[in-house]
């Protein structure tokens, strides 16, 4: 955007001064033709040619008055052919030129600029030195755009040698033309070494520095030179000047800069434009600053700007970023030009905000629309399957990109496909997109190898993932950490320090995210105490923890309920003000819950400024495990009240409220709220009704719940029922019960000692000696219980009758002593 806004570079009027003033209309200026013509009648006519069906047909004219291969009048047409872009009709007309001049060149060399012919253009300049001609100041300002087009910095100073052998480097025009060729080619010093050396500058120069500082990120340089021309009388800063340093700002992510400099242009007087306001657009859009979006919508409405596409596609981007996408849709729809660029960032919105059916129904229009699908097209909806775990969408419509004429999956449609494996572990799968990347050379590209070694550590396949780590041509840090992450996650754990000596061999440091892949392997892989070891590493080291390592070692804390240590984390993420942010947050309550302080759980619940969905049921779980029923069943209630749509896990959690509290009402309330949200009872919902209602004694109701359940029922669902026909002495459903458990589990004690408890509760002797004498003839015996305490960083683990603990002795010691205690107390 920064170089559409850039002066063009100006060349004085290359022939005669005192040309006739072209006329307004065509008809009025072929009316010429009626008298005799001129070369002087030709240019006139071509310079007011407004389109080029009217020059070709001047250009036959000239066939018939024998003015064809007069070099003035063919240099003119060449300038014509030039301004339409017809770049056929104007090299066939150079071909057959027999005299060419400076001016010609010229206007052919600017012509293969134009369209991007860089290589081209340098080769007829090159041409041009060996010609007859004699070379002026004129042809160098084109010439240099041969070198930004092409990048290249060196050929643009051998120009600016030959400009000083010529003396025509104190030319203005020539200046500005270098301080742009340096500015685009990467070498802003010497773009400010011309600007020192230029014996006059104009506004075109400050501009052109302006806008080099900008392109090359030197952004607050751009905005000293701005404020420079602002103390020049002459060189004051016009709508270009504005337009480069607030795009300069907005593309090198200085958001609230640019949009400062955009009122401060406004305030003293300068109107923006459509360049200027499609250059400040993104950073409304990344900043998500809908209001001030929809302020200056209404500013471009208000100042007839939304016939101009790009202007339209930036709001509708400003939109699409804020979520609000019947606006961006009311746009597209009202005042969008249906080009494959707009058709492609609804569909990037829709998939965005989760609306993929919309965005798929988008895409299948844009035929319809006479809409070109390109690859982006494809890849935006690819992607956007991925990103909204569609993943069986995803691959399949891989297949079609695959048979579809004229588009050529490239890396990024590999890297999304390949994602869509790692997500489902589907290593054939992976494979076969594999042998594609190596069908199309891309197995060496760096954005697909590292989704490759991803894909490959994900199926647990480490020596695959290495093989395409040492394929990748031009590895970088996130290649690195994704190899690194995956020996960790697949629990190479050994070969770590070796890999982290080998990046910093190949000229990378480990970052936050190698240390984060490495932490979260060994949390997948139960190695607790080491990744709670290793955040402590990372606090005193240079690298600080981010809000990704508090959401990875939070769930060491819950796996290995040390309270101590979540506390420790906790305290490190309020410092950071991590706490506050909603994933945090459910974890900490998550943490909390699991570490038995609901307490805790409920501070950390009530310090996250946004509650959602995930938030909201890590706290309802918590009130569940906790037996704080009531508690849960209110929550519930305020979700439902502040609009909050419930899932799965909201409705598992509120049946499991209802059951601490016994409230069989509610559970049957929650359990046909279900269909109404369109959630449909998993095996876990049934069992939480079942034990709602045999806790209750509806015995046979839960029987009959068992009998209609549509999936397989399992050990849990009996096993509830049991213990309901346990606790309100039911034998004969009891018996269903335990002998279904029995044929379920066959080696299960605790299945056992509940059917003898049965009996003894109703006075079954004998069945309960017969149920006792199966344990001991099968061999069977209950597990021990477990229980654990911390001791500073210490956990200490023990089973009953246990005796493999190192300090064993004095355990029991210090037992004997409390329980003579407790019997002396007695007495």
């Amino acid at each position: 955007m920064i170089s559409q806004v850039l002066e063009p570079i100006a060349i004085p009027p290359p022939l005669n001064q005192n040309l006739p003033k072209p006329h307004c209309h065509m008809p009025n200026t072929l009316s010429l033709f009626d008298k005799p013509v001129s070369s002087s009648t030709y240019a006139s006519i071509l310079e007011s040619c407004n389109n080029p069906r009217l020059g070709k047909q001047v250009h036959a004219h000239t066939f018939k008055t024998g003015f064809s291969g007069q070099e003035f009048v063919d240099t003119k047409l060449l300038q014509m052919y030039g301004r339409f872009g017809c770049l056929g009709d104007a090299d066939l007309l150079f071909d057959k030129m027999t005299k060419r001049n400076l001016y010609s060149w010229t206007a052919m060399i600017s012509l293969y600029v134009d369209n991007g012919l860089f290589e081209e253009a340098f080769c007829l300049f090159d041409k041009l030195q060996f010609d007859d001609v004699l070379l002026d100041f004129f042809v160098f300002p084109v010439v240099l755009q041969i070198c930004s087009g092409l990048g290249n910095l060196e050929l643009g100073r051998q120009l600016h040698g030959i400009l000083i052998k010529y003396r025509f480097v104190s030319n203005i025009y020539v200046g500005n033309a270098l301080i742009d060729m340096y500015g685009k080619c990467g070498s802003l010093d010497d773009a400010k070494k011309v600007l020192e050396t230029m014996p006059e500058k104009d506004r075109v120069s400050w501009n052109a520095i302006v806008t080099a500082c900008a392109i090359n990120g030197k952004v607050f340089e751009a905005l000293g030179f701005f404020e420079t021309m602002s103390l020049c009388e002459n060189s004051r800063p016009n709508l270009v000047s504005w337009s480069a340093i607030i795009g300069g700002f907005s593309q090198n992510g200085y958001d609230e800069e640019a949009i400062e400099m955009l009122f401060r242009m406004v305030r003293e007087g300068i109107e923006p434009n459509a360049q200027t306001l499609a250059s400040v657009l993104p950073a409304f859009a990344r900043l998500q600053k809908l209001n001030l979006g929809k302020e200056f919508h209404g500013y471009i409405t208000r100042h007839r700007l939304m016939s101009n596409p790009i202007v339209v596609n930036g709001l509708i981007d400003v939109y699409r970023k804020c979520g609000d996408m019947m606006s961006a849709f009311q746009l597209f729809s009202k005042f969008s030009l249906k080009n494959v660029v707009s058709c492609n960032t609804m569909i990037v919105g829709y998939c965005e905000n989760g609306n993929v059916s919309k965005a798929k129904e988008l895409f299948d229009q844009m035929r319809t629309m006479a809409v070109k699908k390109d690859i982006i097209s494809w890849n935006s909806m690819i992607s956007g399957y991925v990103n909204n775990s569609l993943f069986d969408e995803a691959l399949n419509l891989f297949k079609h990109v695959l048979t579809e004429d004229g588009i050529e999956p490239n890396s990024f449609t590999l890297g999304s496909v390949l994602t869509a494996c790692t997500d489902t572990s589907s290593l054939r799968l992976g494979k076969e997109i594999h042998s594609q990347a190596i069908i199309r050379g891309l197995q060496y590209n760096t954005f697909v190898g590292g989704a490759l070694v991803e894909m490959y550590c994900k199926c647990q396949d480490i020596m695959a993932a290495q093989i395409a780590f040492n394929e990748v041509s031009e590895r970088d840090t996130s290649t690195w950490n994704a190899l690194i992450s995956g020996y960790s996650r697949c629990n190479q754990i050994e070969d770590l320090q070796h890999l982290l000596t080998k990046m910093k061999e190949d000229g990378f440091e480990p970052n936050v995210y190698t240390w984060n892949g490495i932490i979260a392997g060994h949390v997948e892989n139960d190695h607790h105490d080491k990744a709670m070891q290793l955040f402590s590493e990372m606090q005193i080291s240079n690298i600080r923890p981010d809000i990704y390592t508090i959401g990875i070692v939070l769930p060491a804390c819950s796996r290995s309920a040390t309270i101590e240590r979540g506390k420790q984390v906790h305290a490190h993420s309020v410092r950071c003000g991590y706490d506050a942010d909603v994933y945090i947050g459910a974890a900490l309550v998550d943490m909390y819950a699991k570490c038995g302080s609901i307490h805790h759980a409920v501070l950390a619940y009530n310090r996250i400024l946004d509650p959602n969905l995930v938030s909201h049921n890590a706290m309802l779980t918590a009130y569940a495990m906790h037996g704080h029923g009531e508690d849960g069943i209110a929550l519930f209630r305020r979700m439902i009240t502040n609009g909050c749509r419930p899932d799965h896990v909201t409705f598992l959690s509120a049946l499991s409220s209802c059951v601490h509290v016994g409230s069989v009402e509610m559970g049957r309330e929650l359990f046909n709220l279900m269909q109404h949200y369109d959630v449909k009872p998993t095996i876990k919902h049934y069992t939480c009704m079942i034990d709602l209602l045999s806790r209750a004694g509806q015995l046979n109701e839960a029987y009959e719940l068992i009998k209609s359940v549509p999936v397989e029922v399992d050990s849990v669902m009996w096993g509830a029922l049991l213990s309901g026909c346990v606790i309100h002495d039911n034998i004969e459903l009891g018996e269903v019960a335990a002998e279904r458990l029995v044929a379920l589990e066959t080696n299960n004690t605790a299945n056992y000692v509940l059917l003898a408890n049965l009996y003894a509760y109703a006075g079954k002797w004998s069945d309960l000696a017969r149920t006792r004498q199966k344990i001991k003839d099968i061999g069977m015996y209950k597990i021990p219980g477990c229980s654990w305490i911390e001791d500073r960083d210490d956990v200490h683990v023990f089973l009953a009758y246990d005796k493999s603990h190192k300090r064993t002795e004095e355990i029991y010691a210090t037992l004997d002593k409390l329980t003579l205690h407790m019997k002396t107390m007695a007495l």
